[in-house]
């Protein structure tokens, strides 16, 4: 027998044992893995169902919770469920429940754990005539109790048509490879030289091999190597979601990249006073409520437009300044704008033309060129500031908001490698409203210019989607969620914004008894007067007018609280140099003061109206005084007024009345959720939070912050830094590889 021959039949062999040998493997993981789908997706099925189920959790609600159940099962890979409680007793169950597996039998299985005292999730493999099942049980909560458990029933008889096609595939594969790397073994025998093999042995050692063609196939195992290793601790993480842990998600997985934001409103405004004194102020903006703690965490440059009177007197030669004032964790970047700059790409394009395509209200859209080639110069500004800021070529840019569609393509352009992060703070309309827009394919290519776009919800995501389908020539991949243009994909995604937690700003301010005795005493009201709160910017999309009349109608049909009642709106004045803006803020006024003339008497006015600027301090305080916040956006992409009452009432008081079209009422599910254009509910619902017991407001309370301390902001930031870095890491690798496969690369 031929040398080359016996190698060939040694490789055989060889790769017969190896087949073997991942044949068990593949068949051992996947099994795991099957089992560990099947595990969440009974977690997840109970969770979605767990409000329903606590509130129908009695025996003699068996119907409905027999309803419960058959919708959990209409998942195909779930064959049935029943229910049972605490004493495990059977309350429901759906047509096929196995009898084998009945509440007694759930009783012993879970007797048996090893801490029998504390309820779990609860998983088990059991077979059946009809093939292999998994049996979960898992807890339903009801604050510190425990109601009993769900009993779910898994058919798992496509883990084995699974197995089946794993192993037919693999011993394909490895026929394949046994055939082509013979094929290749001799052919490459023959042909190369003795040098070419001993560097083949060296690099297989873990050597550094002699000849440079070898040394970039080193380098990037090692760093495959690397990125496999970072994915597996990232499995291992968990905790709450903190600075620390965004920091730590940042260095782990970006090496610990310094981000560069980009925002039309910069987080301090310095401001010249009458007497020559510069005051730092925080805008009113809930972009910067959110953003301004996750730049905290990670540092890095924040680029806005410089607008407050001493801006200019306070920057470096850099136009640069670092922020916070006494901190300096990060640097404010400022670009200047001139004043036809400023009016046409904001004041124009961006909140006459943008602002009300987006918002389903009473305001018509404006759109014309000359405000378009402001907007366009602006964007290319800001894409001039960006490239001096970045120190890499391929930074984190994080672009915010519709003042910026065109910026990522920009972005783009000059810097191919960049890893830009668009997130989109206000409603995307559907593609028919959208084509109001005369340029809306150029600002559709600009935002596919980014590798991430986000949302608040997935709605916004999908009409998204619907209007790149309509106006652009694109493939859009719904599995992944991608836009795919010119071979380059854009992720587009739904990662609903927070608030850092805790909020910095109620660790500075008094307990909700101080307060609320301060700002009674402000006000010149008695200690038992009953007070509501609205804070927002005047902007006809939050519907400060139909508070007020829903206010109104509160006092026509409960005449009980006339007198005792007060509603306290904080209004910041907002984009004045619009005429609907100017028209808002007159209407708002002739509003409150006619409500107050009806129903003022003795002094008593039922609207208190401060149109001024408030510092996020004061407005807080307002927070945890009053009894309720009412939040009555008309649209809205989340309103995180909504999320900084519920973050400020520690104390687990307070009610939170919050408007249905805001993207928070898919969250905070545990406010009164109202249509604000219907005033006979809006105004039952301030009476309803005003009669409230102490205990209902503490349940609702809890519930609401409990959820804001999970999903907090520091979370937001991480779930888009991840996906950034996954993607960053499969363009490299992809990118490394085409070079390999070119033309020029071979020669």
């Amino acid at each position: 027998m031929s040398p080359a021959l016996r190698f060939v039949v040694g490789l055989v062999l060889g790769l017969a044992l190896l087949t073997w040998g991942a044949f068990v493997l593949v068949q051992t993981t996947t099994r795991e893995w099957i089992e560990k789908d099947v595990r969440l997706r009974a977690e997840l099925a109970v969770a979605g169902a767990r409000q329903a189920l606590s509130v129908n959790w009695r025996s003699d609600r068996s119907t409905e919770l027999r309803e419960i159940l058959t919708d959990i099962t209409r998942d195909d890979r779930i064959m049935a469920a029943a229910a049972c409680d605490s004493d495990f007793y059977r309350l429901a169950q759906t047509a096929g429940f196995p009898p084998r597996f009945n509440c007694d039998w759930i009783a012993d299985q879970v007797r048996n754990l090893a801490n029998p005292t504390v309820p779990a999730s609860w998983h088990q493999t059991e077979s059946l005539p009809g093939g292999p099942v998994m049996v979960s049980a898992m807890p339903v909560p009801d604050s510190d109790l425990i109601l009993g458990f769900v009993v779910l029933v898994h058919d798992l008889s496509f883990a084995a048509r699974r197995e089946t096609s794993t192993r037919q595939f693999i011993l394909l594969a490895f026929a394949f490879l046994a055939v082509a790397a013979s094929m290749t073994t001799i052919i490459v025998a023959r042909l190369t030289s003795r040098s070419w093999s001993e560097e083949i042995r060296r690099l297989a050692r873990g050597e550094a091999p002699r000849g440079p063609e070898f040394r970039p196939i080193l380098r990037d195992v090692r760093e495959l190597v690397e990125r496999m290793m970072v994915e597996k601790e990232t499995e291992s993480e968990g905790g709450a979601w903190t600075p620390q842990r965004l920091k730590s998600t940042l260095t782990r997985h970006l090496h610990g990249e310094r981000v560069v934001i980009v925002a039309n409103r910069e987080p301090y405004i310095h401001e010249r006073q009458p007497d020559g004194s510069i005051k730092v102020v925080h805008p009113a903006s809930g972009l910067v409520t959110a953003l301004e703690p996750v730049m905290q965490a990670c540092s890095g440059v924040w680029i806005a437009h410089g607008g407050g009177s001493a801006d200019r007197d306070t920057v470096d030669r850099n136009d640069r300044i670092s922020v916070p004032p006494g901190e300096n964790t990060y640097f404010v970047r400022r670009v200047w704008l001139e004043k036809e700059e400023e009016r046409g790409y904001y004041y124009g394009f961006s909140n006459e033309g943008l602002w009300p395509l987006c918002h389903i209200a009473d305001a018509r859209p404006t759109f014309n060129t000359e405000d378009w080639q402001q907007y366009q110069a602006v964007n290319r500004k800001f894409a001039d500031a960006v490239c001096a800021e970045v120190d890499s070529e391929d930074p984190i840019i994080l672009v915010q908001d519709y003042h910026f569609a065109l910026l990522p393509r920009l972005i783009r352009e000059r810097l191919p490698r960049a890893t830009v992060i668009s997130f989109w703070h206000i409603p995307w309309p559907n593609s028919e409203r959208f084509g109001i827009c005369p340029w809306r394919r150029e600002l559709l290519e600009g935002m596919l210019g980014s590798s991430i776009i986000g949302f608040h919800t997935q709605i916004h995501c999908n009409n998204f989607f619907d209007s790149v389908d309509r106006f652009l020539e694109t493939r859009i991949d719904r599995e992944q969620n991608a836009v795919v243009q010119h071979g380059r994909a854009t992720l587009v995604r739904s990662y609903p914004i927070s608030l850092e937690w805790p909020v910095r700003w109620v660790k500075s301010i008094p307990s909700a008894a101080e307060c609320r005795a301060g700002v009674l005493n402000e006000l010149g009201l008695p200690t038992d007067a009953l007070l509501g709160v609205g804070v927002d910017r005047l902007d006809y999309t939050k519907g400060v007018e139909e508070r007020l009349l829903a206010v109104e109608r509160l006092l026509e049909r409960h005449p009980e609280f006339l007198g005792r009642f007060r509603f306290v709106q904080l209004a910041a004045p907002s984009r004045t140099l619009i005429e609907r803006y100017r028209r808002l803020n007159e209407t708002v006024e002739l509003v409150a003061a006619r409500i107050n003339e009806r129903f003022g008497k003795n002094g008593y006015k039922p609207i208190l109206l401060f149109r001024s600027h408030h510092e996020p301090s004061n407005i807080f305080r307002f927070y945890r005084a009053a009894d309720l916040c009412y939040v009555s956006s008309l649209h809205d992409g989340m309103n995180l007024v909504a999320k900084e009452f519920v973050a400020a009432r520690d104390d687990d008081r307070g009610v939170l009345i919050l408007s249905q079209f805001t993207g928070a009422a898919r969250e905070l599910t545990e406010a009164l959720i109202v249509n604000p254009y219907d005033l006979e509910e809006a105004s039952s619902a301030l009476a309803g939070a005003l009669t409230m017991t102490p205990n209902e407001q503490r349940e609702r309370m809890r519930s609401m912050r409990a959820y804001l301390a999970e999903f907090n902001v520091y979370r937001w930031a991480g779930r888009m830094l991840v996906d950034a870095a996954r993607i960053r890491r499969r363009e490299r690798l992809s990118g490394r590889i085409s070079e390999r496969l070119s033309p020029a690369a071979s020669a």
